[in-house]
């Protein structure tokens, strides 16, 4: 029986600045910004790192008051204005999206400043939760400049367009260095 091939964002740290990358995929390679503290290995909440790890892509949100709704095979949901992310470790809904006015501590999904106009929720510690490993790790539209962020990939809106037009829910991305990505199928097998 013929293995069913996954579609791989690889995204790696350029040289010179930990929180500048490239992203790769089909062919194509757009610069990314990361999280502030670069690319690591034991992500905690509140650290900067864009965690290191083969990262499911979960869900497309998009701004339907400033953007038109994305092109993709993800499924797509409309940010409304009273979404929020919680990032507080300690509330039952940690890394999980809430309902503004939110007591816990949060993030606003409808942002003044562009950057989740079109978002991609990744599957980090998002599935199988553990308290403090990091929240809201998005791939998101990247701030001018490609400044750092606090743990995501941003991309520009034209590259954000183009990847999502090709990608469906077998996508992931890689943000290892150089390690061989072995991606759990919907089964829960691991093919390599």
């Amino acid at each position: 029986m013929a293995r069913k091939s996954r579609s791989i964002l690889w995204v790696r740290r350029a040289p010179g600045a930990r929180h500048r990358g490239t992203l790769a995929f089909a062919g194509h390679i757009f610069p990314c910004a990361l999280g502030r503290s670069g690319i690591a290995g034991g992500k905690r909440e509140g650290d900067g790192v864009t965690p290191v790890g083969a990262l499911a892509l979960v869900e497309v949100l998009y701004r339907a008051d400033r953007v038109r709704p994305p092109r993709t095979r993800l499924p797509v949901r409309a940010i409304r204005p009273d979404d929020g992310w919680c990032d507080a470790p300690a509330d039952r809904n940690y890394n999980r999206p809430v309902r503004l006015p939110y007591a816990a501590s949060h993030e606003a999904m409808a942002r003044a400043d562009g950057l989740y106009d079109i978002v991609v929720v990744l599957d980090w510690n998002f599935r199988r939760r553990a308290k403090g490993r990091g929240s809201a790790i998005f791939l998101h539209i990247a701030r001018p400049g490609f400044l750092p962020t606090e743990g995501c990939v941003a991309v520009t809106p034209a590259a954000m367009r183009f990847l999502l037009a090709h990608l469906g829910t077998d996508a992931v991305i890689d943000t290892g260095p150089g390690f061989r990505v072995a991606v759990p199928d919907r089964s829960g097998r691991t093919a390599r």
